[in-house]
């Protein structure tokens, strides 16, 4: 028998299905499409064990489809501008052109050792020019239709990077990428008008198929639509000056005691300018530019601005604040203090010796000099005028209507989504095409001219960006003709990925981004896979692109993504693999000790695709001996059955020996197929693996023995085949067929061989194991209680049986 040579094998298949263009995929309107996607991986130099398991996942869907005769499309690509790539290639001296390309390079020649179903022909890596020509064409779009601007804003600030941050992109207060604390700075940037399609965004959920709830609910507070009050404080000191609050409880109206503005509202320059403590506020205000999280837990301070507002209800004069726990991201950047009500305004209140009052009384009245705590339940309205006695939530909408009859509140929708942020001031990015004109002022590049390119001889190790580069910067105005500057900022890398999975449709294409007709026909991807940490970044931004996509008329459905799912990580010694932990396992080293096929039965047999995987060397031995097994038993068996004839046989395996491994091979089949389906590829393996210790209980086999022989080998073989596709391959041929595994319809089950003639049935006492029986499958339970007892008389003896529970087809319990 040959020996197990996986090194010379899997060469010997991935080399052939490279030849055949085994995985090249075409439009084939005669069969169902299905689109299978992973997310495309940063090229940071080598892949880890985190993108092996997130390949292999999309690769065994992607095989599995197509035993099924379905038109798989399974592609990749690089998501290959972004600062990551700039800062590596300045501390190595090299241009990120370079520096991407080479890593590219090996990671492609990787990912193919691993033997995945890509259609290299639709291979696109997001910096090449015929890649972002089409962000820049995309980019004008969004600007033609309002979705793109211009303007002056606080944004978030990393002093490492250089560069703005989006607010998804602050993670703890800080940067996502180098974890440097965040800080505000005023600027002027681009932004998209993501908040456009705030509504679409939430109510589209609706149109999503298997997306885990974890995501969608990540998706939703982060969008944060709530109903609630815009209300009028006028100034004191000048009526004509008005602060804007936005409240979901407008029943605490009557109970707001001051007024809290966050460091960057726009008024606070002009109300505090002239104060007594005017420089104090403002080292406060620079204290605050440390970014905070929008969840983040932190201390509260705050400082009083010597200005009062007019609470429009009841006439009173309340002190306006300023506070870093008041956010411009969220509402009008401004609240009111409702201390008896809200916990945060109660803890604020206490510091600083701030009045409350009590608005809302539970069944037992409260004292506000005994609270320890704010009271946010319901209960009955008090000190709130006219609407004293009624119930708060009733009272909620009454105060509403009765302010917006006054003038001085409305009914409002707000969002806690603001809008996206993509200029970024480094160099490796898609340049944005639009130009400044002095005569003609902000001009978008003419279609014709993309795409703007990169200078590629700029020395970025210098410090050099695209604003000193003048050969760049210095451009003629597409209006005038005069005399005009290039914008100097590049667009944010989550851009790039927005939507290169339509890209991948028609990745050639030098007419336009998307084949519409293509388009129509694969998209949406039928099948997403990727970590839960992009739930609110990319995930959300490509809802948002694709959408505008269908509006601008280039595809037809308004969702990418139909299904999604969140692998878990991969982690060693109770942490994720990471350099810096010093934990990280390299894939090209145990591809070269036990082959891909063993590392991706392993990473799948593991752990489920969802959870966790807690790396383990032993695991992949246990694997390795598995793989084994499995080519000795096809070898052993093999040249009986090669040639065997099967004609009218068939009908005498349920009478003879090897009954049992006919049934038991159509139970596999059964189990791996229902199971495949909803992705536990983990109990799919078990099965297979039951399956081979059932053949090796046989040792020998009669001619009718053969023929249930042959078939649990050729089944084995089939549905092993998209886990470890290389060996199957192989064996497929040693057992005589001259096809590949994936010209094989996948394995179905005939559910009259499932049929079990006996079952075994577990005997308890008190609900102990005591004994095992096996009885014919079709048994009343009368004959399986005598059957049970006679099993058991010897440990029961004398006992006194109080009551026999039969749960069918699986035990009988004593009770004595």
């Amino acid at each position: 028998m040959d020996k197990y040579n996986f090194a010379e094998i899997e060469d010997k298949w991935q080399t052939k299905w490279e030849q055949d263009k085994r995985f090249k995929t075409t439009v084939s309107t005669d069969k169902p499409k299905y689109y299978c996607l992973e997310m495309f991986p940063y090229p940071s130099g080598r892949i880890h064990m985190g993108h092996v398991r997130n390949y292999t996942i999309g690769d065994v869907i992607a095989r599995y489809k197509m035993m099924h005769g379905v038109n798989v499309l399974h592609p990749m690509g690089w998501d290959a501008f972004g600062l990551p790539a700039e800062n590596a290639a300045i501390s190595k001296n090299v241009h990120p052109d370079e520096w991407t390309k080479s890593n590219i390079s090996y990671m492609k020649s990787q990912l193919k050792r691993m033997g995945f179903s890509y259609d290299w022909d639709r291979e696109l890596a997001t910096c090449n020019e015929d890649y972002y020509k089409w962000n820049q064409w995309l980019f004008l779009k969004f600007y033609e239709n309002g979705l793109a601007y211009k303007q002056e804003a606080d944004v978030n600030w990393c002093d490492k990077c250089q560069t703005v941050l989006a607010n998804e992109q602050v993670e703890d207060s800080c940067c996502w990428r180098c974890s440097t604390p965040v800080r505000t700075k005023r600027l002027s940037q681009w932004f998209f008008r993501i908040t456009a399609y705030a509504d679409k965004l939430l109510n589209d959920h609706s149109l999503l198929g298997n997306w885990p709830d974890k995501v969608l609910s990540m998706q939703k507070n982060w969008i944060g639509r709530s109903y609630g009050c815009e209300i009028d404080f006028r100034l004191d000191s000048d009526r004509d000056k008005i602060i804007k609050v936005f409240t979901t409880r407008a029943d605490t109206i009557f109970g707001a005691t001051y007024i809290v503005l966050a460091p960057q509202h726009p008024l606070v320059d002009e109300l505090i300018k002239g104060a007594e403590n005017e420089a104090m506020i403002r080292q406060f205000i620079e204290q605050c530019k440390i970014r905070v999280a929008l969840d983040e837990e932190l201390e509260k301070k705050g400082i009083f601005t010597e200005i009062y507002a007019v609470n429009p209800v009841n006439g009173e004069r309340v002190p306006v604040w300023i506070a870093n726990y008041v956010l411009m991201e969220y509402g009008t950047g401004a609240i009111m203090a409702v201390p008896a009500h809200d916990q945060r305004d109660f803890e604020f209140s206490k510091k600083y010796c701030l009045p409350m009052r009590v608005v809302i009384q539970p069944a037992e009245a409260l004292e506000f000099d005994n609270m320890t705590c704010a009271y946010e339940e319901q209960g009955t309205m008090t000190n709130s005028a006219t609407f004293d006695g009624m119930g708060n939530v009733e009272a909620k909408e009454a105060i509403i209507s009765w302010m917006e009859k006054q003038g001085i509140g409305r009914k409002r929708v707000n969002y806690r989504l603001r809008d996206w942020l993509v200029s970024r001031q480094r160099y490796w990015g898609t340049p944005i095409p639009m130009i400044y004109c002095d005569r003609c002022g902000l001009v978008p590049v003419q279609e014709d001219e993309l795409p703007i390119k990169l200078p590629k001889g700029l020395d970025i190790s210098s410090g050099k960006t695209l604003a000193t580069c003048l050969e760049f910067i210095n451009t003629k105005c597409p209006v005038c003709d005069g005399d005009a500057r290039r914008e100097a900022d590049t667009m944010d890398t989550f851009v790039d990925s927005s939507w290169y999975f339509a890209r991948y449709i028609s990745p050639q294409d030098d007419r336009q981004p998307i084949d519409t007709t293509l388009a129509n026909y694969f998209l949406p991807v039928d099948q997403y896979i990727g970590g839960i940490e992009h739930a609110i970044l990319h995930l959300l931004y490509s809802r948002f692109f694709i959408k505008v996509i269908a509006d601008i008329g280039l595809i037809s459905h308004p969702e990418p993504f139909a299904n999604l799912l969140t692998q878990g990580m991969v982690i060693k010694d109770g942490a994720k693999m990471s350099k810096s932990k010093g934990n990280v396992v390299d894939p090209d080293e145990i591809v070269n000790k036990y082959g891909a096929d063993t590392v991706r039965i392993f990473i799948l047999f593991a752990a489920p695709p969802e959870k966790d995987l807690e790396w383990s060397e032993q695991g992949v031995e246990g694997a390795w001996r598995f793989l084994n097994r499995v080519w000795r038993i096809v070898h052993q068996h093999a040249p009986q059955i090669i040639d065997m004839q099967t004609e009218g046989m068939e009908q005498n395996i349920k009478i003879s020996a090897a009954r049992g491994l006919y049934s038991w091979t159509h139970r596999t089949i059964k189990k791996a197929t229902d199971d495949i389906e909803v992705f536990h590829f983990n109990t799919v393996i078990a099965a297979c693996m039951e399956l081979v210790n059932e053949i090796y209980q046989y040792r020998e086999f009669d001619a009718v023995g053969l023929v249930a022989l042959r078939e649990a080998l050729r089944n084995l073989i089939l549905l092993l085949s998209p886990f470890a596709p290389h060996i199957c391959e192989e064996l497929w041929q040693v057992l005589g067929n001259s096809t590949s595994v994936l010209d094989e319809p996948w394995p179905v089950y005939l559910p009259e061989a499932i049929y079990e003639e006996t079952v075994v049935i577990i005997v308890q006492i008190n609900g102990k194991v005591r004994d095992k029986i096996s009885v014919p499958a079709e048994s009343t339970e009368e004959v399986i209680k005598a059957e049970a007892l006679k099993a058991a008389a010897e440990k029961l003896g004398t006992k006194d049986i109080k009551n026999i529970i039969v749960v069918p087809g699986r035990l009988v319990n004593i009770v004595v």
